[in-house]
């Protein structure tokens, strides 16, 4: 298998609401947010951004279930899928991790699967988009190994580990 998926991301209006909600049909949770992460550096199709979401983490089995929203104007890889303003809302992404960032853009390009957006985080996280809606409908995501990035998927699925059902959505805190 090539690239494991790890996670299914949401582009809603409310992420505290539908964590909740999945929590309620679904079981998953609990959903760890993450409010205004404000990225080093994001180039949206090769022009630089400013790029500031909010995002809820939780655990669904196997997968990360992720809920975002965004709050910054202008272009961005959500806005390609869910144009500004269009109240359309719903899958945006499938996430995978790779060992080599560019090369994994390079094969996916091959592939009719352009790059979007690549962002860092302050804490030196890389991760792309590249854009897959003309064959599969969305998004990819793609982490860079490194920078944190299994670890903080590893916190999130142990949060939900014995997990009492209580409290379906928690405060991360505050980038």
């Amino acid at each position: 298998m090539r690239h494991i998926l790890r996670q299914l991301a949401y582009y809603v209006p409310d992420i505290d609401a539908a964590a909740r909600a999945h929590s309620a049909a679904f079981g998953s949770g609990p959903f760890l947010t993450l409010r205004h992460i404000q990225l080093k550096q994001t180039l949206h199709r090769g022009v630089e951004r400013d790029w500031v979401h909010s995002s809820a983490y939780g655990q669904h089995g196997d997968l990360m279930i992720e809920f975002v929203s965004q709050h910054s104007d202008g272009p961005s890889a959500i806005t390609d899928v869910f144009p500004a303003g269009s109240q359309l809302y719903g899958l945006h992404h499938t996430a995978c991790f790779v060992d080599d960032l560019d090369a994994a853009i390079a094969d996916f390009e091959v592939q009719g699967m352009p790059l979007a957006q690549v962002s860092e985080s302050h804490a030196g996280m890389r991760f792309a988009f590249v854009d897959a809606t003309a064959t599969l409908g969305h998004m990819i995501e793609l982490y860079a190994s490194g920078g944190g990035i299994e670890e903080f998927y590893a916190m999130v699925s142990d949060a939900s580990k014995n997990w009492d059902g209580s409290e379906p959505v928690r405060e991360l805190g505050e980038l």
